[in-house]
């Protein structure tokens, strides 16, 4: 007994040194409050000005190794035009890519016109302006393409996820923004929380994409998806998973051969990135 006594303190010392030698000491001084956050009023961010102007503007990657770029927006009122149109920084010759043109019912929620269009065959590492809508509703925005994949490319990724649309959400959004060295963002998942209001208020998408809009219309926005975009809700006769997240983030599955866009992988500088659904069947012999 005196043996097994020995022997139990000897390791809780040991736990203590290990303690010890672990102790980071305080890296930050964010306390995170007891209180729940509050949501942002749905007008907060109002559209744009101009008779159907383009809103909710986003890009992503739109291939398999960061030559193409995914432009999606949404018109509020008419379905046309549904084109955008890009040029290199440093020339004049613009190129046209229309847009596919999806819409969706959720309950008694219907959406606006949205567009997803994929400029192909861009150049690596390079600045590009593009041009949404007509007249007085015409928005330009830029980005820049990654460099070449490669295994030794500095590239910066921020990571967000679980970001809503509350106060807090502001801070954390204006908090990476704020830094001009991030050049895309690994989004993991829980995008808008619509589905915390009452019949899911697909209003709420609507704002989140106002929300964010000054750095997901300029920079790359890798996207997977999170519980919150489930939006499956049988009590109100919503029975198909994912309906709104789908219509309106479109993903690259397909150059990665997925056979879904809940999960694929694409390539970008010298990163390798898997996206999985933990919300979709991962079982022996599920196509995931």
């Amino acid at each position: 007994m005196v043996g097994t006594m020995d022997l139990l303190t000897l390791l809780f010392l040991l736990l203590l040194n290990i303690v010890g030698i672990c102790n980071g000491g305080v890296t930050s001084r964010y306390v995170r409050k007891a209180e729940p956050s509050v949501d942002m009023p749905l007008d907060a961010f109002p559209p744009p000005p101009g008779f159907n102007a383009p809103e909710q503007v986003h890009i992503t990657q739109g291939d398999h190794d960061g030559r193409s770029v995914i432009v999606s927006w949404v018109t509020p009122d008419e379905k046309y035009p549904n084109v955008v149109t890009h040029w290199e920084a440093n020339s004049k010759r613009k190129h046209k890519t229309h847009s596919i043109i999806k819409t969706y019912r959720y309950f008694n929620y219907s959406s606006g016109y949205i567009h997803h269009a994929t400029i192909k065959r861009l150049k690596y590492d390079t600045k590009y302006f593009y041009q949404l809508g007509s007249g007085n509703a015409t928005r330009r925005f830029h980005f820049t393409t990654p460099p070449k994949v490669g295994p030794d490319v500095p590239y910066i990724f921020g990571i967000i996820g679980d970001l809503g649309q509350t106060y807090d959400s502001n801070q954390t959004f204006e908090h990476y923004i704020s830094n001009p060295k991030g050049q895309a963002v690994l989004f993991v998942g829980d995008l808008s929380y619509a589905d915390d209001h009452p019949q899911h208020d697909n209003r709420r998408w609507d704002s989140w994409g106002r929300f964010v809009e000054k750095s997901t219309a300029y920079q790359a926005w890798i996207w997977v998806p999170g519980n919150h975009e489930l939006d499956y809700a049988p009590e109100i006769g919503e029975n198909v998973p994912f309906k709104p997240y789908t219509h309106r983030y479109h993903v690259p599955y397909r150059a990665s051969q997925s056979t879904s866009p809940l999960w694929y992988s694409i390539k970008r500088a010298s990163a390798y990135i898997i996206v999985l659904s933990s919300y979709s069947a991962y079982g022996k012999y599920t196509p995931q």
